[in-house]
């Protein structure tokens, strides 16, 4: 098969094809035992040691994810209409699972939609893409009319695509970096990257330019709404508020109050903005702190809330990291579970894929005990279904998402 096809092609361990066949897309760098006329960017065979095909895939030296394989079908020819295909699956599929929410949504989860080092977020009339593989960076210009084109069949069109290709990733791919609107073919660039959504009822201006990530974290989208549901006539703390989602969808859902502590003013500011859109900011109080600095002093002021709700960025970005993260969860929670009265509300997320739920639930339970309490669980969640997992990648499962009773 191998000399019938007429892509370069590597051969991989028997270890590397476990892992294929398991369903991971992934062939890395100690894995290829032989390859002949693979270029970076392009796509490969990947074949066993044994010469059976095993799928094809976008070839990358610089990185360490030697191929990122998109397809096992051996009939696949990798035309413009397999691209459109795909792009339309992953479409599709938002329009089916998100309903209304598909205005500001995630539209395309990188391997979870079979386009490594691909992210789409849909922000109303405008998408933001982040491409950090070398392979998808080379097909932006087939792949984004092509999404664009989706949208209008749907009846959703939208006026641009602001590219926000940064980071480290891109540099360990062998990529520049990248910031912008895309020029697309027949259309005019937008003059500017805001755009106003609304979720959970809730308005928001997103600065796609200057925020963070793609300018707004909408996997938390459900999680919000949960929390928020116990917010009614409670006095609420929201740690690492970001633009103020949670806190704003706990002061919209009845909060008596909201306080909320960022360590970005920045962010805060557009929190504050984003209340005054939605005529909440009277019930909200903003400090500029270090929540993991803040919160031990707030337990030696005695200080007391009804719900608290906890969402830090990721502490384990490498598997590594794993026992500091731990740790670090453990602290956090410990002394967001001491700020609670009883029979009060902790709601906590941890978005590190490298944090997987038993040791997570570990940390929890480790931190109830240490602040002397009793978790009861309310309910365990994940991200929302725009940001889809696939099974045997656990790669794209990575947001754990738990609200407690603190007894």
């Amino acid at each position: 098969m191998k000399t019938q096809r007429p892509w370069p092609w590597v051969e991989i361990t028997p270890k590397g094809e476990r892992a294929l066949r398991g369903g991971h897309p992934w062939v890395y760098e100690g894995e290829v035992t032989a390859l002949e006329g693979c270029r970076d960017g392009e796509l490969c065979d990947v074949f066993s040691n044994k010469r059976r095909y095993l799928g094809t895939g976008f070839y990358n030296s610089a990185s360490l994810l030697r191929v990122r394989v998109i397809s096992r079908n051996a009939n696949d020819l990798f035309d413009e209409a397999f691209w459109a295909r795909r792009v339309r699956y992953a479409v599709d599929y938002r329009f089916a699972v998100m309903g209304p929410d598909v205005s500001a949504c995630r539209l395309i989860f990188g391997e979870a939609d079979l386009f490594p080092g691909l992210t789409v977020d849909r922000f109303g009339d405008i998408l933001v893409a982040e491409v950090q593989s070398l392979g998808i960076d080379n097909m932006r210009g087939v792949l984004f009319p092509l999404i664009m084109e989706a949208l209008r069949e749907k009846g959703a069109p939208v006026r641009g695509i602001y590219e926000r290709s940064e980071g480290g990733l891109r540099q360990k791919e062998g990529m520049e970096q990248r910031s912008g609107f895309f020029p697309l073919p027949g259309m005019d660039m937008p003059q500017d990257a805001a755009a106003e959504i609304t979720e959970n009822g809730v308005r928001y201006h997103v600065d796609v330019a200057a925020g963070q990530k793609t300018g707004f974290f909408l996997d938390q989208k459900y999680n919000r709404r949960a929390a928020a549901a116990l917010a009614n006539g409670r006095k609420v703390l929201d740690c690492f508020t970001h633009t103020g989602s949670f806190a704003l969808n706990c002061a919209l859902r009845g909060a008596a109050s909201v306080y909320c502590v960022d360590a970005s003013q920045e962010a805060l500011d557009m929190a504050a903005r984003n209340a005054q859109l939605n005529g909440v900011l009277d019930k909200l109080t903003f400090e500029k702190a270090d929540a993991l600095k803040w919160l031990p002093q707030q337990v030696e002021k005695r200080e007391k809330y009804d719900l608290v709700i906890l969402d830090p960025p990721a502490f384990a970005k490498a598997r590594r990291d794993t026992a500091n993260a731990r740790r670090g969860y453990q602290e956090i929670n410990m002394r967001g579970m001491q700020l609670v009265n009883r029979g009060g509300f902790l709601a906590t997320a941890s978005c590190s894929h490298n944090m997987p739920r038993a040791l997570l639930e570990q940390a929890l339970l480790e931190a109830s005990l240490e602040a002397g309490v009793q978790l009861k669980l309310v309910e365990g969640r994940g991200q929302s279904p725009d940001h889809p997992v696939l099974l045997g990648v656990p790669e794209t499962e990575y947001l754990k998402f738990y609200i407690f009773q603190v007894v």
